[in-house]
């Protein structure tokens, strides 16, 4: 019986998104929380968006934004309001995704440095570490 050749591995690391991804927690480099991974934003091997049914991709971005709307009716948040992290800052993939860059440098972080800055600092006694 004559064995068939192994198909040959694309270089880099091998994910499948629903499963290693998708809703995963993000840390930043310290630990703290970032958000959770809405979406991904990928391209082809050449740089070029997918055509339909294309087998390799490369990821660009970790997309985060607000589409509990989107997934309770349907449809898709536009463009302009997903939060992108470049695929450059993520260190490591496992139950969570790790970066490398601190979440507070992230235009993710917008609405809980505006709140902080803008609502809690306001409060008797809110500007001050509870620690």
């Amino acid at each position: 019986m004559t064995e068939l050749p192994e198909a040959p591995r694309p270089s880099g690391l091998v994910l499948d998104a629903r499963l290693h991804l998708l809703d995963r927690q993000v840390l930043d480099v310290d630990g703290t929380p970032v958000c959770t991974v809405d979406d991904l934003e990928v391209h082809g091997l050449d740089g070029a968006d997918l055509p339909d049914g294309t087998q390799a991709a490369v990821i660009t971005s970790l997309l985060s934004g607000a589409v509990l709307a989107t997934r309770m009716f349907g449809g898709r948040p536009p463009s302009s309001r997903w939060h992108r992290i470049r695929w450059t800052h993520v260190t490591d993939v496992g139950t969570t995704v790790r970066l490398g860059v601190r979440g507070a440098e992230l235009d993710v972080t917008w609405t809980e440095r505006w709140v902080r800055d803008h609502i809690i600092r306001r409060i008797p006694g809110g500007s001050h570490d509870p620690g």
